[in-house]
Order: structure tokens, then C-alpha cells, then sequence
């Protein structure tokens, strides 16, 4: 068996399985957000049970849309706050941030504990080694109640990794790479396992936001394993990471990505950087050491929308704030943003936008012709300033044209 077999086997007390077999395995941990968790607590109460399985291990979040935009979304919020005190399950509210990365900063599972999450993006926790598992409302509301889950064990792909990113290489431009070669649709209800000596060289940033994409191409799970090549799996596929170059996914698929170089002559009117996939630390060091010497372009909105209340802190400490408003940036409150379409920031149709955000769908961040292009934090610092799609690189740290 392979890692990812190892860990279902333990979670489903058996000894063994392979890929197709139907078992039940225990959950170490729950979560929704306000967009999954009002139907979540509608299914939970038509079971008809007096409890949770585990009030510790059940997390709501209020991350998709706060402060609400819309009197139905803070009555999901009231829905939510009755249930978390109703049960006792973990509440998190008030701009506390987004639920991928609070889970990870405040219940991080360990290597093959399994995460439920009504997310698509639930993967993110295979960044550093669990399992994390998206599910709808439905089979959330049963996890609650009985603390199980069934699956269908499945097919493992293996990208083995080598080699160490140049400079402006980040990790969405790993994964956007190998979004482009399996297309949206190539990993469907596999797992994507990411092993070899190259994984030492991804900093945990960089593997999350690699895991948070695995859903683009289909994968039911995204997790990384270790230095040594796994041999039971379906299919190993070499990824040397200094042949990589800066990339940008373009409308409207986040399988259509082109190498940054060649797309400098589009217009963009906004620029976002945050979400699940990219509103970490790390990420907005790449805009700061921008913004330190470049002003935004005067027909660019940029956006900044920390991961999490920690995250912005650590911020401020630094004095990143200052600089980042200085140099025209916007700094929203902790929460997925534009993301989903919901609220601060959303694209009409006259807008090219370029995102640090997981989907460039139609409609996805505001209107349907709006034009919508994936990329890294580097890639977006860089063409927040020249106000148009630009290689990382491409400005001189000293605030010259190059």
C-alpha cells in the first residue's frame, strides 16, 4: 500500500485496502463555513440525534461573507451561532478569517488524520500530511452525527518532485503547471500524492496553496508525503521544479495557462491577493518587497485580503500595513473576498482582473464577462504597479524601471 492507503486502512480499522473498495472511516475532524453550514444544520437536525458526535471536533466558520452583504447571509449566521451554542461545537465569527487557515493555525491534524470539510477546498490540509476530504452538506451533517464517513478508496497519482524553483517561482505556479498538463478533470476522484527530494525545497505556504488547487484538476485528495518515491500507486509523474516558469491561468479556466512572459501587453483594472489559496504571510512578503519601492498604477485597484486575524497582525508588526496602504493598497478584513463572488471587490463587466484566487469560472468574481486570470503573488505585485500582466522579476528591487 502507498501512504495514502496506509492512512485510510487505519482510519477504517482494517489491515489492508485498494483502490475501489467501499469503507467507513473515522473522522478526527469537522468543518463548514457560512456558505455549507445552514443546510449542514437542516440535515443535522432531520437525523433526529440529541448530539454531536464530538462537540471539539466540529468547527463552524464565518469566512465567505462578513460583514454580510445580504440580510440572507447574516441569517446564516444566526443559524450558525444557534446551533454552536446549542451543541457546543467551535464558532469562529467576526473576521476571524477563512476556515482553511484557521484550521490550520488552531486544530492542525497530524499525518493521516482525516478531515471533513463542506469545502471543496478541504484538500489544503494535505499540506502538511492529512487528509483532507471536501463533501457536501448532506454527508457533513451525517459526519457530525455519527463521526464517520464512507468513501471509495482511491486511485493514487504520484508527482515526483525534484530540483528547487528559481526566484519568482511560487508554489501556484506549480500547481497551475500541473493543472495545464491534467486539465480540470484529469485527477477526478483520485489522489494526488507529492513525494521526492524537491518537496524540501516548497515552503508549507507553498505546499497549501499547491494542495488547496488539487480540486481544479478533480482530485478528491491532495497531500504531501515524503522524500522516497512511493511504489504502489497508479501512475508517477517527474515534476523537476527549475524547469518552471511564472504562469497565468486565463479566463476561463484554470486549466488555460500560458507562461506569464506572454501575456504583457493585457490591461488589468484590479488586482486581489489573498483567499485560501494565497493570503498568507509569505504571499504578501512577495507584494511588499514590491510595493517598498513601486507605487500601484492609478488605474489598479489592489486588493489584500489577509487569511486570517493572525496573519494580519503579524502584518502590522512588521509594518507591512503601512507600506502596502502607502503605496495604494487596499487591506480588507480577514475572509475569502471577492473569491466567491459575494462581496468586496466583485468585477463588472468591463473589468480583467488578475487574482491570487483558486477560480477564474464565468461569473465566478462578479460578472460573467468580466475577464478573470490566475496567478501568483509575485506575478500580481509586480503587475498591480505596470498596471498590466507582468513576468515576476520584470521590476528592479530599487523602485527603476529595469
Amino acid at each position: 500500500m502507498n501512504f495514502i492507503e496506509r492512512y485510510l486502512a487505519k482510519a477504517a480499522g482494517l489491515d489492508s485496502v485498494q483502490p475501489g473498495q467501499d469503507i467507513r472511516c473515522k473522522v478526527d475532524l469537522t468543518m463548514a463555513h457560512d456558505v455549507t453550514a445552514p443546510m449542514a444544520v437542516e440535515q443535522f437536525e432531520q437525523i433526529g440525534v440529541s448530539r454531536v458526535f464530538d462537540r471539539n471536533k466540529i468547527v463552524f466558520v464565518i469566512d465567505h461573507i462578513f460583514p454580510a452583504a445580504t440580510v440572507q447571509a447574516r441569517n446564516a449566521y444566526w443559524k450558525m451561532k444557534d446551533f454552536a451554542a446549542k451543541y457546543g461545537i467551535v464558532f469562529y465569527e467576526k473576521g476571524e478569517g477563512v476556515c482553511h487557515q484557521l484550521l490550520a493555525e488552531r486544530h492542525r491534524l497530524q499525518p493521516g488524520q482525516i478531515l471533513i470539510g463542506a469545502d471543496s477546498h478541504t484538500c489544503t490540509a494535505g499540506a502538511y500530511g492529512a487528509i483532507g476530504i471536501g463533501v457536501g452538506s448532506t454527508e457533513l451533517a451525517a459526519a457530525m452525527a455519527t463521526g464517520t464517513i464512507d468513501l471509495e478508496v482511491p486511485e493514487v497519482m504520484q508527482i515526483y518532485v525534484t530540483g528547487k524553483p528559481a526566484a519568482f517561482v511560487c508554489g501556484k505556479d506549480v500547481i497551475l503547471t500541473l493543472i495545464k498538463r491534467f486539465g480540470t478533470d484529469g485527477l477526478t476522484d483520485k489522489a494526488v500524492v507529492f513525494t521526492g527530494p524537491g518537496i524540501q525545497t516548497l515552503s508549507d505556504e507553498d505546499r497549501m496553496t499547491i494542495c488547496n488547487m488539487g480540486i481544479e484538476a478533480g482530485a478528491m485528495i491532495a497531500c504531501f508525503g515524503g522524500s522516497e518515491l512511493e511504489a504502489e500507486v497508479a501512475e508517477t509523474v517527474p515534476l523537476a521544479l527549475e524547469t518552471l516558469v511564472p504562469v497565468v491561468a486565463c479566463p476561463h479556466s484554470p486549466a488555460n495557462v500560458k507562461p506569464a512572459s506572454e501575456l504583457e501587453d493585457i490591461a488589468v483594472t484590479q488586482v486581489v491577493v489573498g483567499s485560501c489559496t494565497n493570503g498568507r504571510l509569505g504571499d504578501f512578503k512577495r507584494v511588499v518587497d514590491v510595493l517598498k519601492f513601486h507605487k500601484v498604477h492609478p488605474d489598479v485597484n489592489l486588493l489584500l485580503i489577509p487569511a486570517s486575524k493572525t496573519i494580519l497582525g503579524e502584518m502590522e508588526k512588521l509594518g507591512w500595513c503601512e507600506i502596502l496602504r502607502n503605496a495604494g493598497a487596499v487591506i480588507t478584513n480577514p475572509g475569502c473576498g471577492p473569491c466567491f463572488g459575494a462581496h468586496q471587490g466583485l468585477a463588472a463587466e468591463r473589468d480583467t482582473v488578475l487574482s491570487t484566487t483558486n477560480r477564474n469560472f464565468l461569473g465566478r468574481m462578479g460578472h460573467r464577462n468580466a475577464k478573470i486570470y490566475l496567478a501568483s503573488p509575485a506575478t500580481a505585485a509586480e503587475t498591480a504597479v505596470r498596471g498590466v500582466i507582468t513576468a515576476p522579476g520584470t521590476l528592479p528591487a530599487g523602485g527603476k524601471e529595469a
